[in-house]
């Protein structure tokens, strides 16, 4: 019976040393070992043997990509003007060892020369420079980092500011200023605008009366065209009737009473030759003689 308790004793203390031996580290993770309080080698993602109660495991380290954002830090531009910048840091442990044993807490140490170097970057910056520079800032802040966290075994690959805050008052200047600004170029479009309306109506109303006017001449040239084609064609029935002169004084009395026509006539002047139609009419109403054969007129 004693013997037993020995042996179950035995293997309890077997399988305590083997779960205690073996060590499953997660993927993108990485566990320093050290004995007897130095280091002694990395784990990486898998299973791991250790000599229990003679090697010590320390906490896991994330070999992934972390980010870090930072609260607004009030920093000083080089017109003496405060903004506050929210900065965002994405940043990669690549040397377990070097991120344990080289500093204490990188966290803290990565948000301190976040801090330090931004206030030197902003420093030598205007406002209007800050605010349209958010590149500029971005790269010198990432040399400046990548430079200082890389015996750190830390790579920072990208540095981005998220907002950058002036103060109230300049915010209200600001905002004044571009109102005017769109104001001012809302008036320009509409000044322009009815520029452009006038010179196309002006345009319009040219065209229209150069139109009209073409209009109107043509029309006269075919009036003209048509009534000297009508006086033409009376004048070759006329010559093609051959009329006597009894009939041209019958219709020249006819015409006569046409002239004195009209509300506004008073006076009416009788042409001076007005004689020698009548007496063709004369003679042609006068009744003929008859004739008698063999007698002389004379």
């Amino acid at each position: 019976m004693e013997a037993l308790i020995v042996a179950i004793a035995a293997a309890l203390v077997v399988i305590v040393f083997v779960m205690a031996s073996v060590k499953v580290v997660p993927q993108a993770h990485a566990t320093l070992v050290e004995r007897f309080g130095r280091y002694q080698r990395t784990l990486n993602a898998g299973i791991a043997i250790i000599i229990p109660f003679v090697d010590r495991i320390k906490p896991r380290i994330d070999l992934r990509e972390q980010v870090i954002s930072f609260p607004p830090q009030p920093v000083i531009t080089e017109d003496n003007l405060v903004v506050g910048i929210d900065s965002v840091i994405y940043f990669q442990v690549t040397d377990p060892k070097a991120a344990s044993y080289e500093i204490a807490n990188y966290l803290m140490a990565i948000e301190q020369l976040t801090v330090t170097t931004l206030r030197n970057v902003i420093g030598s910056m205007d406002l209007e420079k800050t605010l349209t520079s958010r590149d500029g800032i971005n790269a010198a802040l990432r040399g400046v980092l990548d430079d200082a966290t890389g015996r750190w075994g830390i790579r920072v690959n990208r540095v981005e500011l998220k907002a950058i805050d002036p103060p109230n008052s300049v915010q209200q200047s600001m905002e004044k200023q571009m109102r005017a600004e769109r104001d001012k170029r809302a008036t320009i479009l509409t000044a322009e605008g009815e520029k452009q309306s006038a010179i196309l109506t002006a345009e319009g109303d040219r065209s229209a009366a150069i139109l009209r006017a073409e209009g109107s001449a043509r029309a006269a040239v075919l009036t003209a065209e048509g009534e000297s084609e009508a006086i033409l064609k009376v004048v070759e029935a006329i010559r093609n009737a051959d009329p006597d002169s009894r009939v041209l004084a019958y219709q020249y009395l006819q015409t006569l009473p046409k002239i004195a026509a009209g509300d506004s006539n008073k006076i009416w002047m009788l042409p001076t030759e007005l004689t020698g139609p009548m007496a063709h009419l004369a003679e042609a109403l006068r009744p003929s003689r008859p004739t008698n054969p063999g007698v002389n007129d004379s």
